[in-house]
């Protein structure tokens, strides 16, 4: 790989009057090379950027939060890239080959929206179609973080239209940006044929000092290198500055280098207020394959500011009113002037973006209208989340089987029969595929690599928190992606699995190895807080089948979701396979929880949860053999059980009986709901240990004398006096 160093033309980082001053009459060899045509900056080019900086400072300010400084710094950045690059229609902004514009510095979300106010962006309604409407009017950028505007604090997709996706906690938009790139390299490989192109998009980060000491950032810049992604462009604000103080305080790295050795091309640009540099460095972008490419600009925080890298403006504060005066003065701004958006600056922008993308709109539109059935097909239901007509087909029945299986393993086997009649399902593991059981092995399943995109087996290596905001890139990008890795390991994963609620992202993130059951490995490897943590997240599933049919039924319910993010969380031991000849039907299990079996009016309820529901049967057996009136629930899901109506509720556990054991391999935290105060609870209360399972099962309770002791306990605890 190689560094392209974009010298300033104008050498300065002080302040001027002239903020993007003219450029030279020739540009160098590189830039004739790439076909870069040098672009004298004009008067309205200097408005458009000043009203950027000028709109990030007044909401701040009336806002009385929020961070002016970033999007002051990076104004000339923003505006040259959706001036002069960007493929993007503002009238329609779901085009599926538009360029992804992804804010990892989500902190200065009034540039991003800015940007789309200048552009004039057409908002899309909650129903997928054009409102009519701004995206952002000034009156939502009035209402900078404010209850229910569409500018809050930090982008949120479904939120504004023109947010390809939620971002604040920082790399996390860096990480998203990779799954996108994959996700336009599959699509293409899928759709694009005989000379018809319908994907070839390409992906633009913002991104920040933050970013870059973000462990998750160093993930995925791995990982798209490895992938040779040349479809992705990380700008690089190298302000200098974090919320400590300089970044010298704790950065000292050579970023260029670090990314040159990850396979990427970089260009080094010094002056974040040289368009011409900019342009040019994007245009190297734009020539270079093989590759992805950091571009690195050095700027200045809160530029234009009369006090450099200013404390408010770094620290995330408003300037102050006079701070503000005088630095509009600076721009050569109106000083009195507030929210001023002068007309030629919305048209600028607008114009530039609409001239350059409506032909491709259109030809795009073309190619769409002469595809062939099946592709068509295809991408309509893709866009729409829906699932092909016959994705249930062919599905496997699993007979009753004492001796069992791994719920991985009927988790694998499922898996790859409904991947078979749902194409853009793909997903793969952090380098555990061989115990997740996750591999897709039906022929044409493939490997998606560098040599070869068209592949459904992705391969992530030992990052799993990359691979979890990659995974949200994906789904942002039409494709249903799964993850795999163990349970104990879903606390790499927490941010993306938060983020892919708050998105309302359909990614099902399966994880196995999901209790003591683990045995040898012992507490490292052994779960115990981890079902608790996953409930705890607003808007997301956990699935926790009992058996190898629970486990068919609940993968059924991960798919159909729309909105929803899952978690399936399976065994590594093998579990018994219910007879259900004698039991409920496994369709219990997309409730949430049912009665699996037992008397009318019970005396005791035993409720249970993947691989302890055996223990719970067979406690229910022997309960039953001596004469007591039993019943045993299966419960997979708290969160599907919340969303039945009371009456089903009620049926499922009754009120009125208060003898209740819940039987869980994990912690007890939010048990109470369902056993109350007084209820047993035969779950885990420390951390495991290494031994046998049969030795760890001993040891913490969970056999069939305590539990069926327990429910006898229950029973007398509870008899009328």
């Amino acid at each position: 790989m190689f560094e392209v160093n974009v010298a300033p033309f104008v050498a300065t980082t002080a302040m001027q009057s002239n903020l993007c001053p003219a450029l030279p009459s020739t540009v160098d060899r590189h830039s004739r090379e790439t076909g870069y045509m040098n672009h004298t900056a004009t008067a309205a080019d200097t408005q458009c950027i000043n009203t950027i900086r000028t709109l990030a400072m007044d909401a701040v300010q009336k806002a009385n939060s929020g961070h002016p400084g970033t999007p002051m710094g990076l104004a000339p950045v923003g505006y040259t890239l959706w001036s002069r690059f960007l493929r993007y229609h503002p009238e329609h902004p779901d085009w599926p080959n538009r360029d992804r514009f992804v804010l990892s510095v989500g902190h200065a979300s009034m540039l991003l929206y800015s940007l789309l106010h200048l552009a004039g962006v057409v908002e899309i309604d909650a129903h997928g179609k054009r409102s009519g409407e701004p995206a952002v009017s000034l009156d939502d950028i009035k209402q900078f973080r404010q209850m229910s505007s569409k500018t809050p604090g930090h982008p949120e997709y479904r939120m504004t239209t023109g947010v390809e996706t939620t971002t604040g906690p920082l790399g996390q938009g860096c990480a998203n940006s990779v799954g996108m790139a994959m996700a336009e390299r599959w699509l293409a490989k899928r759709f694009n044929r005989d000379g018809q192109v319908l994907f070839d998009y390409d992906v633009y980060t913002l991104c920040g000092d933050g970013d870059m000491m973000e462990g998750i950032s160093s993930e995925a810049a791995s990982m798209a290198g490895h992938l040779r992604l040349d479809n992705l462009c990380w700008i690089y604000d190298n302000n200098t500055i974090s919320i400590e103080g300089h970044t010298e305080l704790a950065f000292s790295e050579d970023v260029i280098k670090r990314f040159q050795a990850y396979g990427w091309h970089t260009v080094h640009v010094t002056d974040a207020n040289d368009l011409q540099a900019l342009s040019v460095a994007l245009q190297t972008f734009k020539a270079n394959t093989g590759a992805p490419t950091l571009i690195v600009v050095d700027s200045v925080i809160g530029y234009g500011s009369p006090h450099k890298h200013n404390t408010a403006a770094a620290h995330g504060e408003p300037l102050g009113e006079d701070e503000i005066r005088l630095t509009k003065a600076a721009y050569g701004w109106p000083q009195d002037a507030s929210f001023l958006v002068p007309d030629e600056a919305r048209a600028t922008l607008r114009d530039a973006l609409v001239e350059r993308a409506e032909p491709l709109f259109a030809e795009w539109n073309q190619t769409l209208a002469s595809l062939d059935p099946q592709r068509a097909d295809e991408l309509q239901r893709m866009r729409a989340g829906e699932m092909p007509e016959q994705w249930q087909a062919d599905l496997p029945n699993f007979a009753a089987d004492a001796k069992g299986v791994a719920s991985r393993a009927s988790g694998g086997e499922v898996l790859n029969a409904f991947a078979q009649h749902i194409p853009w399902l793909l997903g793969g593991s952090a380098d555990l595929s061989p115990s997740t059981k996750t591999n897709l092995t039906f022929d044409g399943a493939g490997r998606f690599s560098a040599d070869d995109y068209s592949g459904r087996n992705l391969h992530f290596g030992i990052r799993e928190h990359a691979m979890g905001a990659i995974a949200n890139g994906m789904a942002l990008s039409y494709l249903r992606p799964y993850t795999s890795t163990f349970l104990v390991f879903s606390d790499y994963m927490k941010p993306p699995i938060r983020l892919a609620a708050i998105m309302e992202l359909p990614v099902i993130f399966v994880f196995t190895h999901d209790s003591i059951g683990v045995g040898e490995d012992g507490p490292t490897h052994q779960p115990i807080e981890h079902l608790t943590q996953l409930r705890a997240t607003p808007g997301l599933l956990t699935l926790r089948p009992g058996d190898a049919n629970e486990t068919l039924e609940l993968w059924k319910v991960a798919l159909a979701q729309t909105h929803r993010p899952s978690c399936v969380v399976l065994s590594r031991q093998p579990l018994p396979t219910l007879d259900r000849s004698r039991y409920a039907s496994a369709a219990g299990a997309a409730k949430g929880a049912y009665v699996l079996a037992g008397a009318d009016k019970p005396e005791v309820i035993l409720i249970a949860t993947g691989s302890e529901v055996s223990l719970a049967v067979a406690a229910y057996e022997q309960l039953t053999g001596e004469g007591i009136a039993a019943q045993v629930v299966s419960m997979p899901s708290w969160e599907l059980f919340e969303d039945q109506d009371q009456a089903y509720r009620d049926s499922v556990l009754p009120p009125s009986v208060k003898a209740r054991v819940v039987v869980e391999q994990a912690g007890p935290l939010g048990w109470d709901r369902y056993v109350g105060q007084a209820g047993a609870k035969v779950v885990m209360n420390s951390f495991g240990a290494s031994a046998p399972l049969a030795k760890l099962q001993e040891k913490f309770g969970f056999t069939l004398e305590n539990v069926v002791g327990l429910a006898k306990q229950q029973i007398q605890h509870n008899r009328p006096e």
